[in-house]
This record gives structure tokens, C-alpha cells and sequence, in this order.
């Protein structure tokens, strides 16, 4: 259990790192515009698809690239990692939502997966589903309700608030924020053999703009 535990950190801090990828979009969409970061995106993805391609079709290992490796799962030996999948779903996420909605989908995929996997597996007594328990899904939705409540909220002069201040502004929008954490802590237990590193951003993603829309038609967000 100590071992696995341990693997696991591992796994996740390496998962932080896309936390670089939002900040990476951010960066280019406002230096330059919305569609070259898009293509930086896709750049970044191709590079991870041809790192895989070394890793499972010919087994050579790649300079510094390789140690992060043993830190893949079991099931990801033959097929691709994970980190592709999230920047599929990173680019569909910034291509078609809104810029909150689609910075809330990322974050959620990233520290709700994190902390319903090391909850879960550090503190989880009662099992829901196979390896799902109900600690690491609770988990999961707090701190996912805690990422849409600092990043959607209503806009500021027509700005999103952590565009341009360090103190939240602005009021929460908690339809879309309950729906979306909602949707991803579901489809985060409910998902096994598919990829949840694109499923939880589209499916949360798309669920919060659904709820955006109709919240524009009653008032201002």
C-alpha cells in the first residue's frame, strides 16, 4: 500500500505540470491571439504523440523523458499516456468554451483527479465501486466546488478577474459551478477503462457552458 501510495504522488505531481499548459495558453492568447496559442497547443501535443510513438512502438528510451515514464499506468504500456488525452481535451476545452468554463475544466481535471486518487487511497475505508471510495469522491467534488468558485465567476468590466487581479472579484456562478463539479466527480467514478483525462474537461466543460447559456438569458454574466 506504502508503495502504491508513494507511485501515486508520483503520478500526480507529474500531472501538475499542466498546470503549465493553462498558463502556457493564457500567455500566448494575450501576447499574441487565441488561435496561435491553440497552434502551440497542438505543437505540444504532436511532440507528446512522437515521444509516445518511441515509447510503445519501438521501446527506446529518450533522454530525461524516459525516467517519467515508470510513473505511467499498467494499462497505458501498449497505448497512449494520459498527458496526450489532456491536451486533447485542453485544446477542445480553449478552442469552443468559455475562457472560464474551460479553465475550470482543466484545473478540475487535474487537482479533483489528484485528490480523489491520494484520498482515496491514503484514507478510503468505505468502497463505493471496484477501487472508487466514497472519501476520495467526496474529496474530489470539495475541491472542485473550490476550483469554480475562484475561477467563474461574473465578469468585471467585462473581464474575467484573474486576468488582471490577484484578489477574486466578481460574483460565483454557483449553477455552473455545482453543475460542473457535479458532472466531473460523475464521470471521474463512474469511468475505468476509458480516459478520464479527456472526459472529465469535455463532459464538465460542456455541461458548464450548457448552464452559462441559459444563465445568459436571465441575467449579465
Amino acid at each position: 500500500m506504502s508503495w502504491d501510495f508513494k507511485k501515486e504522488i508520483g503520478r500526480k505531481f507529474i500531472h501538475l505540470l499542466s498546470i503549465f499548459i493553462l498558463i502556457g495558453y493564457l500567455f500566448f492568447a494575450s501576447t499574441f491571439n487565441h488561435r496561435f496559442a491553440l497552434f502551440i497547443l497542438a505543437f505540444f501535443l504532436i511532440l507528446s504523440i512522437e515521444f509516445e510513438y518511441f515509447r510503445i512502438e519501438t521501446g527506446r528510451k529518450l533522454p530525461v523523458i524516459h525516467h517519467l515514464w515508470k510513473y505511467k499506468r499498467a494499462s497505458e504500456k501498449n497505448r497512449l499516456g494520459g498527458e496526450v488525452f489532456f491536451l486533447i481535451g485542453a485544446i477542445i476545452c480553449f478552442a469552443i468554451f468559455d475562457l472560464r468554463i474551460a479553465a475550470a475544466a482543466m484545473l478540475m481535471t487535474t487537482f479533483g483527479d489528484m485528490s480523489a486518487a491520494l484520498v482515496g487511497k491514503k484514507f478510503g475505508k468505505i468502497k463505493v465501486m471496484k477501487n472508487r471510495t466514497l472519501e476520495g469522491i467526496i474529496a474530489q467534488l470539495f475541491v472542485d466546488l473550490v476550483i469554480g468558485f475562484f475561477i467563474i465567476r461574473t465578469l468585471v468590466d467585462g473581464q474575467i478577474w484573474w486576468t488582471f487581479s490577484l484578489t477574486p472579484i466578481g460574483q460565483p456562478l454557483w449553477g455552473v459551478i455545482i453543475g460542473m463539479a457535479i458532472i466531473a466527480t460523475l464521470v471521474e467514478t463512474l469511468v475505468y477503462k476509458m480516459d478520464d483525462n479527456l472526459l472529465v474537461p469535455l463532459f464538465a466543460g460542456f455541461a458548464g457552458q450548457v448552464i452559462l447559456f441559459f444563465l445568459s438569458l436571465t441575467f449579465i454574466y
